[in-house]
């Protein structure tokens, strides 16, 4: 079964709703630039009320490794998640699980990976687009997804929708799918129908 994380978590309702209809993972952006980030103390709050087994990803750029550590404490987050410049060495000495995400332009893109090999726990592959670090709801050729996976487990993200992303797991073949915009009614804001079809549409698989 490919796992499902459903990223940009802003409010309870959003957070309960994607517990109850399976998601396994859900992301909270700490990146104010973000149409998506939530403040610790809000992202605290909902993580609590969370039910068992369902697990927590910090999302973060370029962030100083001392506050990522103290507010993945504070908040109570499972994984961290990198968008930006982060570099092996940094990302060594969090002590904790890590995915580190990449922006996907051509097969050249994919020269990065190797370096983060046994250092990171998954490699999530996004869009690129000029001047934004993620988010940007448009997705890439999904052939080069499935090349990655030599480098180790592969979460797919970039312009994910209800209603491609049966294909898009049938051609990358990732251990995880990561959506935001592709279920949202607004930034930050679920749309309920959405992410109960896009759900619906992975289980089916």
């Amino acid at each position: 079964m490919v796992r499902i994380k459903i990223c940009g978590i802003t409010n309870i309702e959003d957070a309960l709703l994607a517990a109850d209809l399976g998601a396994d993972a859900l992301g909270f952006i700490f990146y104010p630039p973000s149409p998506r980030s939530v403040a610790p103390d809000a992202a605290k709050a909902i993580i609590a009320q969370l039910p068992p087994f369902v697990t927590t990803v910090g999302v973060f750029v370029d962030e100083d490794a001392a506050t990522v550590k103290e507010l993945a404490a504070q908040v109570g987050l499972d994984w961290l998640q990198f968008h930006g410049r982060e570099t092996p060495e940094y990302c060594r000495g969090l002590g904790r699980r890590l995915i580190k995400v990449f922006r996907i332009r051509d097969e050249d893109s994919l020269a990065d990976l190797a370096a983060y090999r046994r250092v990171v726990q998954a490699l999530l592959l996004d869009t690129y687009k000029k001047g934004q670090v993620g988010g940007t709801g448009e997705t890439f050729n999904w052939d080069l997804a499935r090349q990655a996976r030599k480098y180790g487990p592969i979460i797919l993200a970039g312009g994910l929708t209800p209603e491609n992303v049966a294909q898009a797991i049938a051609t990358a073949q990732p251990q995880a799918v990561d959506v935001a915009s592709g279920v949202e009614a607004a930034p930050g804001k679920k749309d309920p129908e959405k992410l109960r079809a896009f759900i619906e549409a992975i289980k089916r698989i």
